[in-house]
């Protein structure tokens, strides 16, 4: 097996072995690159240079990592995949750049996304759509495509996201691959360029559960320069990998098992659960009877965050200034109207003006106070499912990937494709997807598991427990 198709963990153990070295690895994802991702188009930007190994695994970790292209790394471009930002050079690093680079980790090159994190498909990006390494005629889910796609073409060993409602858990499904959204709090946001304030969270994206565990030990911890950084203790999420789950008790919530719902996808999950119970799972079917309202409170409250956190880039404060060609009104309205009609794409200017709806005077008792009441509606039943459960187990996505295209000009149906993942932005909880299956189409399926705030341990437990049981995290995607 190529080095770049292991995972870190392995890699790891064969660097102190001195049966490879971080150089080699290097070598090896570089040449997965070039080979792969003029096809896959993972990466919006790759610098082999910067990227250089200094480390030979003393307790740290010198393996390659893609970035997602919304989080700041000191003197390199970040531009969230928007024109706006073109040539945007942060002169600070984003506390969980700190975090890798402090542990050796090697920044192969920033990942792909939907612009400013607007999206379920990685199709509304300025440098063009990711492809799903497992049918590249497909999309791999978003906002955090890039990230999942290169670590699914094993052009990175493992990745950063971000997750605003669903955005690192449905590209994590959709490519076969582990993703974590950790708990709101659990991981600084200094430095992480802001979509919804209160929903944003940065997670891994690995090859498998044991990589997730590891890359979550290196980022997490309290970060003063955050007000939203909690100061609680990590513990070695490491230590949570276990096969042992007798006692357990998890929730399969009903809301989660209606129509819209892929056959292929209701099968595999309920696979996954017969599996579990054979661990000594016990399964109790609840009911969180807000979740009808989640995809609307979501979007009326991210898109107001959106429209709020956007309003800085203007030509002034933040963001290149565009000039009409013809003069229109004054200078500095010329200049306003320009430099965000050109500078913003169309899922962008949409989520603003529906940002700016509901906030504007007459519309935000009506739209954005009651989403905020309906918001705590949501926290209120998963505080009171988990009052009695360990878990609670769904599927990540209603449906495997989609095509290319098939979904581009019907924004409702885009917006549907993360109604499972978005509740646990909302109520601020972890929440991980695991392969658990796969379509008669060959496309991979994801299983979603969530628990109380702070319990990534327990997430994974129960996701490690489960992965051990099958052989679907080893299977490796075609690139076709």
């Amino acid at each position: 097996m190529n080095l770049n198709e292991s995972t870190a963990h392995e890699l790891l153990g064969l660097i102190k072995e001195k049966k490879t070295t971080p150089e080699a690895v290097h070598i090896s994802v570089k040449k997965a690159i070039e080979l792969h991702d003029p096809k896959v188009k993972a990466y919006v930007r790759v610098d082999h240079d910067k990227a250089r190994p200094t480390s030979r695994a003393n307790g740290k970790f010198p393996i390659p990592i893609a970035i997602k292209d919304n989080i700041c790394i000191k003197g390199r471009e970040v531009t969230c995949c928007s024109r706006i930002l073109e040539g945007f050079k942060p002169p600070y690093n984003a506390t969980v750049i700190e975090k890798i680079l402090e542990a050796e980790g090697i920044l192969i090159g920033q990942a792909n996304m939907d612009e400013f994190a607007f999206g379920s498909s990685t199709e509304n990006s300025v440098f063009g759509p990711t492809r799903n390494p497992w049918n590249t005629k497909c999309v791999p889910g978003g906002s955090s495509g890039g990230s999942a796609a290169a670590v699914a073409a094993h052009e990175a060993i493992w990745a950063l996201g971000s997750d605003t409602g669903g955005s690192i858990r449905q590209p994590a499904s959709f490519c076969g691959i582990v993703g974590l959204k950790p708990t709101y709090g659990r991981v600084s946001r200094y430095g992480l360029i802001a979509f919804a304030s209160s929903l944003d969270q940065i997670g891994p994206l690995t090859k498998d559960v044991t990589d997730n565990a590891l890359l979550l030990n290196i980022i997490a911890g309290h970060d003063h320069r955050d007000s939203t950084s909690v100061n609680v203790p990590v513990p070695d999420y490491t230590k949570s990998l276990t096969k042992d789950l007798k006692g357990l008790k998890i929730g399969i919530p009903k809301e989660y098992f209606i129509e819209g719902l892929d056959p292929e996808v209701k099968f595999a999950i309920t696979a996954a659960i017969e599996l579990l119970k054979k661990s000594g799972v016990t399964f109790k079917e609840i009911s969180l009877p807000h979740t009808e309202y989640a995809v609307a409170t979501y979007y009326i409250l991210a898109t107001a965050e959106a429209s709020s956190n956007l309003a800085r880039f203007d030509g002034v404060q933040f963001g290149q200034r565009f000039q009409p060609a013809a003069p229109r009104k004054t200078p500095i309205v010329d200049m306003y109207e320009e430099t965000r009609d050109r500078g913003f794409g169309k899922e962008a200017k949409r989520r603003i003006l529906l940002g700016t709806y509901s906030l504007s005077s007459g519309y935000y008792e009506a739209y954005y106070l009651r989403a905020q009441k309906v918001r705590t509606l949501i926290k209120n039943d998963f505080d009171l499912a988990f009052s009695e459960l360990d878990a609670i187990l769904t599927p990540t996505s209603p449906t495997t990937a989609f095509k290319i295209g098939e979904k581009s000009d019907n924004p409702l149906a885009m917006y549907l494709s993360d109604i499972y993942t978005i509740s646990a932005n909302l109520a601020g909880i972890p929440a991980i997807s695991i392969p658990c299956g796969f379509s008669k189409d060959g496309l991979p399926i994801g299983l979603q598991i969530l628990a109380k705030p702070f319990a990534e341990e327990m997430i994974f437990r129960i996701a490690y427990s489960y992965e051990q049981s099958t052989d679907w995290y080893k299977r490796k995607a075609p690139l076709n």
